[in-house]
């Protein structure tokens, strides 16, 4: 069963990255990681946060409780993490 959350996401991040000089090929998944697979940069999750904002249609998400857990950054995130935290969101 396919989930239309992570294909959003994914069609978001294709259009992000698709002049970014990475190694990625193939079809992202749930498991697709942003920086580790995608080659993203802290700069880089500032501006797809702005991004899902306006593709969700909602302003001011809670994204800290995504990109920090017990007072840190996370290491990395994948499709599936940001794709649930939305559904628990909008």
């Amino acid at each position: 069963m396919s989930d239309p959350l992570v294909g959003q996401l994914s069609e978001l991040l294709q259009d992000f990255t698709q002049d970014w000089d990475n190694e990625f090929e193939g079809e992202m998944t749930r498991e697709t990681r942003l920086l580790a697979d995608l080659g993203f940069e802290s700069i880089d999750i500032i501006q797809l946060v702005v991004a899902i904002e306006e593709m969700v249609g909602k302003r001011k998400l809670p994204f800290n409780q995504l990109l920090m857990k017990d007072g840190r950054y996370v290491d990395d995130l994948s499709i599936g993490q940001i794709a649930d935290f939305l559904k628990t969101q909008v």
